[in-house]
């Protein structure tokens, strides 16, 4: 009989506690499914930039750098998000050689063509780009140091 009513007691509190409710009215259960929200610089990067600057494409048959090698060609210690935003907005309005920042890009892919972005899209992407890590190739980093050797010759 003990046991009979140990088991109930038992039984009880793991159903209450699967009902009670968080701040948000939800259930707890459904609070720790839920995925994290997905920034949304992230989903307009991949719909606008990856044709060109896609992480999975090769080496050989990519149409422009890859969007870590503009990441990390825009962005050192002192660089601002609002600078890094403004850059990419300035340079997507009016892609030229003259202020161009990548001429190892601009030499094998020639200077992109003027997209006609909004700049709160840009502004967007550039949040996202700034503040999380961005996908890169297998062969980026390797790439990467020796262009930074290259240049400090």
């Amino acid at each position: 009989m003990k046991v009979s009513v140990l088991f109930i007691v038992f039984i009880f509190m793991l159903t209450s506690c699967k009902n009670s409710k968080d701040e948000n009215n939800r259930t707890l259960t459904e609070s720790y499914n839920k995925p994290l929200q997905e920034h949304p610089g992230k989903k307009l990067m991949e719909t606008h930039c990856y044709l060109c600057h896609d992480a999975s494409t090769g080496e050989e048959e990519r149409l422009g750098p890859p969007m870590i090698a503009i990441k990390k060609r825009y962005i050192f210690k002192d660089t601002s998000k609002d600078e890094f935003i403004k850059d990419m907005q300035d340079w997507i309005k009016n892609p030229n050689e003259k202020d161009a920042k990548m001429f190892g890009a601009v030499k094998r892919f020639g200077v992109m063509q003027k997209l006609p972005y909004p700049e709160d899209v840009i502004e967007q992407i550039g949040d996202y780009m700034f503040d999380n890590d961005i996908e890169q190739p297998e062969w980026f980093e390797e790439h990467y140091k020796q262009m930074r050797r290259n240049m400090k010759r």
